[in-house]
């Protein structure tokens, strides 16, 4: 990857982090850990998603279906990021009346689809890529599930449905940070061997690094090159990415920070946008 075009994905990623902290403080409530580990995949796929702020319903744009609804924080940022709407929207998210709701709402600019009851979202968007295939139609349908989301049984039945109707415009993306809301996803009821399983149900099945722009590059240039059935990208994060105290701590699954976090938060962010600027 150009170092350029690497060091613009760094830095939005970093605002995109910044964004989530700044939403889940105001609203005193969400989701900080599983947004942030997926920060960085969602700043990428915003970087290559056929996608228009001014225009977020045509019809041809590629879409995508937040599985694991709970981290919408992470897809209001990245929306804010590409212009959807105001920055400043999301310090009201969960606001009574405001824009932005706990889960991912149709009615926002940019969201594709309302999710947040686990295990669905993927039947959303198996529906949206076969209604692609039946239109002729050449957008690309993508989902973000959880590692403690696969454990729902909708999920397989879906993954059944995709590859039977060899559905090569899906691409799912299963963030495996090992942790859930109850603990260990190895201890709560694992849902290992994830990338035999899949692969099981006919998909292809890539993995990579969730934080390493390049790996994440190499993951998605493969998906493309996919014909005739799903792909499933496997990426292996760190729930909490970028926050210090946050990484790979089960209990900021579902927990706000307070103002002394907020501000060690955003002082740590801060730091690596001016890092990230500087090297620019």
């Amino acid at each position: 990857m150009d170092e350029l075009i690497l060091r613009q994905l760094q830095t939005t990623a970093c605002r995109v982090r910044m964004g989530i902290i700044e939403g889940v403080y105001h609203a005193k409530s969400g989701h900080p850990g599983g947004s942030l580990s997926i920060a960085d995949t969602l700043t990428y796929l915003y970087s290559i998603m056929y996608v228009d702020p001014q225009n977020p319903d045509m019809p041809n744009r590629d879409r995508l279906v937040l599985s694991k609804g709970h981290t919408a924080p992470a897809l209001y940022s990245i929306l804010a990021e590409r212009g959807f709407f105001p920055k400043e929207e999301l310090k009201s998210l969960r606001h009574i009346g405001a824009l932005l709701q706990g889960h991912p709402c149709i009615h926002i600019p940019g969201v594709d689809m309302s999710s947040g009851s686990l295990g669905q979202g993927i039947s959303a968007a198996c529906g949206m890529a076969l209604s692609g295939k039946h239109r002729g139609e050449n957008y690309h349908v993508y989902t973000i599930l959880g590692d403690g989301e696969i454990e729902e049984g909708q999920v397989w039945e879906a993954a059944m449905f995709a590859a039977h109707y060899g559905l090569d415009n899906l691409t799912a993306i299963v963030d495996n940070n090992g942790l859930q809301i109850d603990g260990k996803i190895t201890e709560v009821c694992s849902p290992e061997p994830i990338t035999d399983k899949f692969a099981a149900f006919g998909w292809r099945v890539i993995t990579m690094n969730a934080h390493d722009f390049n790996d994440i590059e190499r993951a998605f240039h493969e998906a493309e090159s996919v014909t005739g059935q799903p792909v499933a990208i496997i990426q292996r994060s760190t729930k909490g990415k970028g926050v210090s105290f946050m990484e790979n701590q089960v209990g900021w699954h579902g927990a706000a920070p307070n103002q002394e976090q907020y501000e060690q938060a955003m002082a740590e962010l801060t730091a690596e946008l001016n890092r990230l600027e500087a090297q620019a």
